[in-house]
């Protein structure tokens, strides 16, 4: 039995759409992500003291699949901060007549970690929620930006 967590849903967008709004992660997951979520390399997101990870955006298949791969992870709230340290989290794309399905997957992500509550719900929240918000409204509801600007556009820490 596959013990990952998935979901998925379907809109009446376009794949081309769904590639664009999976890409857009600050758009659907978190305005203080670092670095490029699409395009080949890295990039890092960080929650509060709560939640902070590298990942590496590992395959892009424009309008069928995205795969990210986290190289370093850290978790405050369990008791081994890396679980999902060389897991997987996967996109893939496909057309169901003239509508559109997402599917979601976080491969290694299982029942048998600390977080796979807490991180099952979340995944939910942004994937059903958020990003599905982004592509079939325009707008999503990541978390927002936690940096403090000034009224001179610099930023505090």
């Amino acid at each position: 039995m596959n013990q990952n967590y998935s979901t998925s849903f379907t809109v009446d967008q376009s794949p081309e759409e769904v590639y664009a709004a999976i890409n857009n992660a600050r758009g659907w997951w978190s305005e203080d992500l670092e670095g490029r979520t699409d395009q080949l390399g890295e990039f890092k997101h960080q929650y509060r003291d709560i939640h902070r990870c590298t990942l590496q955006v590992a395959e892009l298949i424009p309008n069928e699949k995205v795969r990210w791969h986290i190289t370093d992870n850290y978790f405050n709230f369990v008791e081994d901060k890396s679980e999902w340290t060389g897991t997987d989290i996967v996109f893939e794309i496909a057309k169901k007549g003239d509508q559109t399905e997402v599917r979601f997957t976080h491969v290694g992500l299982v029942p048998a970690y600390e977080c796979y509550n807490v991180c099952t719900d979340s995944w939910g929240t942004y994937i059903n929620g958020s990003l599905r918000s982004l592509i079939t409204k325009g707008k999503g509801q990541p978390n927002q930006s936690e940096r403090i600007v000034n009224k001179h556009g610099i930023e505090n820490s």
